[in-house]
């Protein structure tokens, strides 16, 4: 899979008008030291994370192509990618089979079902599910998506860094999660292209890109974090990869403590209820685990808000 800026902006050219433009909300001075810094509130997109973008940009390229099945299109998902691409189906009125594993959490699950689609539970992890829908889109004829691993879903996803920039054309660093590397690619794409940094955050438990990095080579991880519903891909990307490698891309690892204590932060200050996968983003500047220079202006990408919020309360 390679991914350039072309294919990006091709993207942004599909997906406008249909999707959520994203909002940014200005962090308050000395947050995050001396750095001036911007919370991207991708949360707010249709299904509730950025992988709208990458689930619409891939239907509509296969619609505008002719290659749009009547059986419309499968996918396997802990959850988001499945919401996307229920919810994308059904705006060019093909129905959407969903995969996840039997870990996905209820709220998921529900909305999916809410949006139409064709809901099967197998397996305890990602790969589980992404082996039965390549099974069915062989059987059936399905379109078979990916919830990251795919050229239109990560150039989809790239869209939101190509807005963030037209607001703040001055960004010094995006900080984005990372899990199977879909929304890295493509923001790193983007980033890159327009000489913005990108710091990449992944769970201890969940540290695909890291390992790799550090192998020279794609390799599988064991999978145990709080946010694994949304970060659990047993590997990265080779596009993910690649772009890793480049400079201007730094990866980093939090521990989930970080990431819990940022998403309970989130709801305490703010009283914005996100997921794990996007509280694992601003975990490294809350945590330490990132550290901006004195005057670096820095967007951190909340990626994703499809949570039970009840453990959040707290009693408050």
């Amino acid at each position: 899979m390679t991914v350039s800026i072309e294919d990006v902006q091709a993207a942004a050219q599909r997906v406008a008008g249909h999707i959520r433009p994203v909002a940014l909300a200005p962090v308050e001075q000395g947050a995050w030291g001396a750095a001036e810094g911007w919370l991207a509130l991708e949360f707010l997109q249709y299904t509730g994370t950025f992988k709208a973008r990458g689930a619409f940009n891939f239907i509509r390229a296969h619609r505008d192509a002719g290659t749009l099945p009547d059986a419309g299109a499968v996918v396997a998902s802990g959850g988001n990618a499945g919401l996307a691409c229920a919810w994308a189906a059904a705006r060019h009125s093909v129905p959407a089979t969903v995969f996840v594993p039997e870990t996905a959490p209820a709220v998921k699950v529900d909305r999916l079902r809410r949006l139409g689609a064709e809901v099967h539970r197998i397996g305890t992890e990602y790969a589980d599910a992404r082996d039965a829908a390549q099974k069915h889109a062989a059987e059936t004829g399905a379109l078979l998506s990916h919830a990251y691993d795919h050229p239109l879903i990560a150039a989809g996803a790239g869209t939101v860094l190509e807005e963030i920039l037209q607001a703040r054309p001055d960004l010094d660093t995006v900080v984005v999660a990372v899990g199977g590397g879909g929304l890295f690619t493509g923001v790193a794409v983007s980033a890159l292209e327009h000489g913005v940094g990108v710091v990449a955050v992944e769970p201890y438990g969940c540290r695909a890109l890291n390992a790799a990095l550090e192998a020279g080579a794609v390799v599988d991880v064991p999978v145990d974090s709080v946010a694994a519903d949304s970060l659990g891909a047993r590997h990265v990307s080779s596009a993910a990869l690649e772009w890793a490698r480049k400079d201007g891309v730094r990866s980093v690892l939090v521990s989930d403590e970080a990431i819990v204590s940022a998403r309970q932060a989130l709801w305490d200050d703010r009283r914005i209820a996100v997921e794990h996968a996007a509280a694992t983003a601003l975990s490294a500047l809350a945590s330490g685990a990132y550290r901006p220079r004195p005057g670096e202006k820095v967007a951190v990408l909340l990626c994703g808000a499809n949570t039970d919020p009840a453990d959040l309360a707290h009693g408050r």
